[in-house]
């Protein structure tokens, strides 16, 4: 590195050192050249070295002490690193109003003799330059195996930041992913809150480079991109801001977060696979795969197929946030509890099966607290002893989400033997069984309403949802009370059964709901006001 220190030891410059300066004369100068302008700071950038036979130093006493303050002080101004006075025969010693102005104003003067040319403190001002690039070169490359074989020996973020912390131990680093997780962390001692305001930031667009994060002071962020694809997947986070890093610094650090990406891209594809197997694994018990199979593949993630098992769906309430929550995040949710478990998304649910050794009481509780803060539902199914029991449980805890999604308001988490008589009746029936069970009563409304176009079902429907109220169902369809007698008396036609009788009202009521369960209805409201029609079309 090229500094004043090292300009004034070499012995083939024969510098002497005039005035010391302010400087600290091992920090770097960025360049040497000549000047003899009065006036030289509009062509000189910061921590620059000049070079000067002074002749812009001349007249009596008074214009050279001008002249020398004026030049001195246009070096501090332009923060100058210092000034070389070359001596000449016109010359042949440093004047002393220079000597003064660089005292008055703690600037740095070496004095070169006359038998030495400015050329050769420029050759050696290149030769450092020269090393420099070749000592950066070689750290690079000594840096770039290092961490080719952290990567390669699966060491991870951690092993990353091991090979910077061992070549720049004085750097304070962590990471952090976009779920706001903190894999990794070398001095700097983020929360999870501050980690959750990292990833919130990674959110902007574009990401800041530079972040405050409260009692951590600012922070520095290189962003760690995906590989093969847009976005930014994790993001190395230095304690200080950039301006206090020096070149070397950032050189380490970004080339650090460029083989974060290679490890971001592992755990990625790593997430792909193991949310693919879920899936694959939920279609098995779904199917009522063999049972060793299913016991196979759970234990493939860590779950004792022999232990009591729960299974919750999580999902958004009808109109809600379908994203407020991710696969990811439950399985972070989870591995922080140390609990093993199968996540996988699936028709706009998250399926997740874990052990549950303790009472059924307190799954509850468990669930509640892993969703935080979030307005998701849960359904739970009862504890499933045995592999044959997890497929009606699946059935069970996607019609608990199923129910407590169409509800506006009320518990966000309940188990499936909360929800009432008939919704344990037709929760341990598959999607086929239902269907064949709504098909049974309503197929004949239905070719009714396609050929007539009329709205017999939704006239049901919204007859059984205002507890047969004649007066309310009516003004809410928009139509005249007899319009509505009318359709309901087509429907005692048509299916045999009577809504003035209490046991035809339940199989109405059952084959509504069966077809809803099977359907999967409560992603749309579950009823909608048919046609407004004139009251005076005839009645159907």
């Amino acid at each position: 590195m090229l500094t004043l220190r090292a300009l004034a030891d070499d012995p083939r410059l024969r510098l002497r050192t005039l005035v010391t300066g302010d400087r600290d004369w091992t920090a770097p100068v960025r360049w040497v050249h000549n000047t003899e302008l009065a006036d030289p700071s509009p062509y000189l950038r910061a921590d620059e070295l000049v070079m000067t036979n002074g002749v812009w130093c001349q007249g009596d006493d008074a214009a050279r002490t001008d002249a020398a303050e004026h030049f001195v002080r246009a070096l501090a101004d332009a923060g100058a690193a210092g000034m070389v006075f070359g001596l000449r025969r016109e010359v042949p010693q440093v004047p002393a109003a220079v000597v003064r102005a660089c005292r008055r104003a703690g600037m740095a003067l070496l004095e070169l003799p006359i038998t030495i040319p400015f050329t050769a403190i420029s050759q050696a001002a290149a030769g450092h330059y020269s090393q420099e690039r070749q000592h950066d070169l070689l750290d690079q490359v000594r840096r770039n195996n290092a961490l080719v074989e952290a990567i390669s020996r699966g060491a991870g973020a951690a092993g990353v930041l091991d090979v910077l912390g061992a070549e720049r131990p004085e750097l304070a680093v962590c990471v952090v992913d976009r779920l706001g997780r903190i894999p990794a962390d070398r001095g700097v001692g983020l929360t999870a809150a501050d980690g959750e305001a990292v990833a919130a930031a990674l959110g902007r667009r574009p990401p800041p480079l530079e972040l405050e994060l409260g009692e951590r002071g600012p922070v520095t962020l290189f962003l760690v991109p995906t590989v093969g694809a847009a976005g930014i997947g994790a993001v190395l986070v230095c304690r200080g801001r950039p301006t206090e890093l020096s070149g070397a610094d950032l050189a380490s650090l970004e080339q650090a977060a460029r083989f974060l990406s290679l490890e971001v891209a592992r755990e990625e594809l790593s997430r792909s696979v193991e949310a693919r197997f879920a899936g694959e694994l939920l279609e098995l018990i779904a199917s009522g795969a063999r049972e060793e199979v299913v016991a196979e593949r759970l234990r493939a993630f860590g779950v004792d197929a022999a232990a009591p098992m729960a299974v919750c769906a999580l999902a958004a309430r009808t109109g809600g946030d379908a994203h407020l929550v991710s696969a990811e995040a439950v399985v972070r949710a989870l591995t922080e509890r140390h609990v093993p478990a199968v996540v996988a998304e699936s028709g706009g649910e998250i399926i997740t099966i874990f052990p549950w050794p303790r009472p059924e009481p307190e799954l509850i509780t468990f669930v509640r607290d892993l969703m935080g803060g979030t307005e998701l539902v849960a359904g739970l199914s009862g504890v499933a002893r045995g592999i044959g029991a997890l497929r009606p449980a699946l059935r069970e805890a996607r019609e608990c989400t199923r129910v407590l999604r169409s509800r506006p308001s009320g518990p966000r988490v309940r188990r499936f033997d909360e929800l009432g008589g008939h919704r344990l009746l037709l929760g341990r029936h598959d999607a086929e069984g239902l269907r064949a069970v709504a098909a049974a009563v309503l197929d004949p409304l239905r070719r009714h309403d396609a050929e007539r176009g009329s709205d017999l079902v939704p006239s049901l429907q919204a007859f059984l949802d205002h507890d047969g109220n004649w007066n309310a169902t009516a003004t809410y369809l928009s139509v005249h009370v007899n319009t509505l007698r009318n359709r309901l008396t087509r429907v005692t036609e048509l299916t045999g059964l009577d809504v003035a009788r209490t046991a035809d009202r339940v199989d109405l009521f059952l084959a509504l709901e069966a077809d809803r369960s099977a359907a999967g209805a409560a992603l749309s409201p579950p009823t909608r006001p048919p046609r407004s029609r004139d009251r005076s079309a005839r009645h159907r």
